[in-house]
């Protein structure tokens, strides 16, 4: 019996099988979907250079212990080493992320709404925190950045039902207070909380793919693709896939979305239809061969008008490449004008933070988890990990797995 069946091949069960093999453990198998490794994470060449099926993936610099393991299979002097520079194009102006730090790069007379809307915001007016994350944002911002900014971007991101996201999850975002706006406003230079990857590595011939595809080739011999995993059975610890074969483990590690097992052996009822209640977005990315003038990597859109919420200008973090890539939710397909660009859908790109999600999860992993099943890593957490916090989960479930 293998000990150790791993359910995705992705940066969450490539990161954890390694680790099990610096670790001296060789009882591991990973079974992957695709014909390659790298899930959310994979890239392809498109019009002579990469293009990144799961849209923007960038590596941190902020966690050494990660990078130094990650450098193992693609050397740091592999790596371009950026300041981030990402922007917001808003009512006419074009302002550096986030948008309450860089108030003062608009005109003076949006400067002065921006501020009086933020002044007598509810946060600084001593109003309690609401649960619900429609009404987090104008507590938090304002009625002038929640209606021209931040309420149409997150609709076109992730759901035009925002009022199912709960507030939990917003340590994801820049902390930046009134005090701080205001000054920032005064001194012509942003204060406050800098956004997760103000500095990022991206590989310097390669897109993010090729550094999964080396974790893949360093246990080739425990990897098997073209496993579409469809059950899973509790009490035996048994996976199947879709063309019957079935996989016996002492413990089971799955990094894939729960909504893709068909069936589950010996969940309790309760738990097998709150799965059916956790809710994601689809988004598509497409390669557009242009060229933008600017120096940004990031570019986000509110605008309703335009199908994509987010551009990724390529030829400022990938050298000697053309064009961008554009991110748009499944939900808004079609209104753009037909063309025969490259584009991937990943049916799951961002699991949702809604008000009930942290509920499920807890009693979803923690029964599993006595079963000797442990969801891991972006999706088998229901989480929006970056890659870097992915791989940070897996070594150290890797190094605790003897206690689990």
């Amino acid at each position: 019996m293998i000990k150790y069946l791993i359910l995705g091949a992705g940066p969450a069960g490539l990161s954890f099988a390694n680790r099990l093999k610096q670790n001296g453990e060789t009882s591991f198998l990973v079974l992957e979907k695709e014909s390659e490794a790298g899930g959310l994470c994979r890239s392809k060449e498109v019009d002579g250079a990469p293009f990144d099926f799961g849209g923007g993936h960038f590596l941190d610099v902020r966690r050494p212990y990660v990078n130094e393991f990650l450098f193992r299979f693609m050397p740091e002097e592999e790596w371009g080493k950026y300041d981030r520079d990402s922007r917001i194009e808003v009512n006419g102006n074009t302002v550096s992320h986030p948008i309450e730090a860089n108030i003062w790069q608009m005109q003076i007379e949006d400067q002065v709404k921006y501020l009086k809307s933020i002044a007598i915001a509810s946060c600084n007016i001593g109003t309690e925190m609401p649960e619900m994350f429609v009404d987090w944002i104008y507590w938090k911002l304002g009625t002038k950045i929640a209606e021209d900014y931040m309420i149409p971007y997150n609709q076109k991101m992730f759901s035009k039902e925002l009022n199912q996201l709960g507030t939990y999850w917003l340590e994801k975002l820049p902390n930046v207070s009134f005090e701080e706006t205001l000054l920032s406003c005064l001194t012509k230079k942003a204060y406050g909380q800098q956004p997760g990857h103000a500095q990022f590595y991206y590989p310097r011939k390669y897109g993010y793919g090729e550094l999964w595809l080396r974790m893949a080739d360093a246990i080739k011999s425990n990897i098997e693709y073209g496993k579409d995993i469809v059950g899973i059975n509790f009490t035996t610890k048994t996976v199947t896939t879709d063309d019957g074969t079935s996989y016996y483990a002492e413990k089971i590690i799955t990094t894939i979305p729960w909504m893709e097992f068909e069936t589950f052996a010996g969940m309790p009822e309760e738990i097998k239809e709150s799965i059916g209640k956790l809710k994601y977005s689809s988004i598509q990315t497409e390669y557009f061969p242009k060229h933008m003038d600017t120096e940004a990597q990031w570019i986000y859109y509110p605008d309703t008008k335009l199908p994509y919420h987010r551009i990724l200008v390529r030829h400022n973090f990938c050298p000697n490449s053309k064009g961008y890539w554009t991110e748009t939710n499944s939900e808004r397909i079609g209104m753009e004008e037909p063309n025969d660009n490259f584009k991937y859908m990943n049916q799951y790109a961002y699991p949702l933070n809604t008000i009930e999600k942290p509920a499920i999860m807890k009693k979803l992993l923690s029964w599993s988890a006595e079963q000797g099943v442990c969801g891991l890593g972006r999706w088998g957490e229901h989480q929006h990990y970056n890659s870097d916090v992915t791989v940070e989960k897996a070594l150290q479930l890797a190094d605790q797995i003897n206690i689990w």
